[in-house]
C-alpha cells in the first residue's frame, strides 16, 4: 500500500487494525520503543500493541512523518483553532470510515501521520507542528504483514499543512 501526496504538503493520518481481531491496532509505543527513533522511515516496522510486526515501511521520498500525535477532532479545533469553524477532523473521519468494521471512537489510536513534519526541542521536549517538507508526487510505501483494515484521511487541522488542504491518494497492490 502507498500513500501519495499528488500536490505536497499534505499530512494523511493512517490507523491499522488486524482484520481478524481488532484488538490488534498499531501502536505508537511499541513501533517508536522497538525503533529507538521517532524518525520512522524506510526500513523501519510499524508494530502493533501485542508487539509484532503488522506493516513494514520498504518505501519513502519523504522520510519525515510523525506518530506521536493524535488524529485532530473537534476537541482539537476548539483547543488550537478557536477562531475557526469547529468539525470532525481525521478523529470523526477515522471513526465514519470505520464503524462498518466494528472500529468504535474509543478505540481509535494514535495514527501514523504521513508526511506530517513535528519539530522536537532536544533540551526542552517541546514539540512544534511545521508545514510538511513533502512535494508533489512524494509517497511512503507499506507492505502489510497480515490482513487489515486500514483507516487514511487527508488531515484539515491547518498547522499540519501549513494552512491549506488538498488531496491525498493511496494505491492497494497484491
Amino acid at each position: 500500500m502507498s500513500v501519495i501526496d499528488p500536490k505536497g504538503e499534505q499530512v494523511a493520518d493512517l490507523l491499522a487494525f488486524n482484520a481478524k481481531d481488532l484488538g490488534e491496532v498499531i501502536s505508537s509505543g511499541r513501533s517508536l520503543d522497538y525503533a529507538e527513533t521517532i524518525n520512522l522511515t524506510a526500513g523501519h516496522k510499524l508494530y502493533w500493541n501485542r508487539s509484532r510486526v503488522m506493516l513494514d515501511i520498504v518505501a519513502d521520498t519523504v522520510g519525515r512523518h510523525d506518530f506521536l500525535l493524535t488524529p485532530c477532532s473537534e476537541d482539537t479545533f476548539r483547543h488550537f483553532y478557536p477562531d475557526l469553524l469547529v468539525h470532525r477532523g481525521c478523529f470523526g473521519n477515522l471513526v465514519e470510515a470505520l464503524a462498518p468494521f466494528g472500529v468504535t471512537p474509543d478505540m481509535i489510536p494514535t495514527a501514523f501521520n504521513c508526511f506530517m513534519n513535528v519539530s522536537v526541542d532536544g533540551t526542552t521536549g517541546k514539540f512544534a507542528v511545521l508545514p510538511p517538507t513533502s512535494t508533489a508526487g512524494d509517497s511512503i510505501t507499506f507492505r502489510a504483514n497480515m490482513d487489515l483494515v486500514i483507516g487514511l484521511t487527508a488531515c484539515s487541522a491547518p498547522a499540519s499543512n501549513g494552512g491549506t488542504f488538498k488531496p491525498i491518494h493511496y494505491s492497494i497492490e497484491r
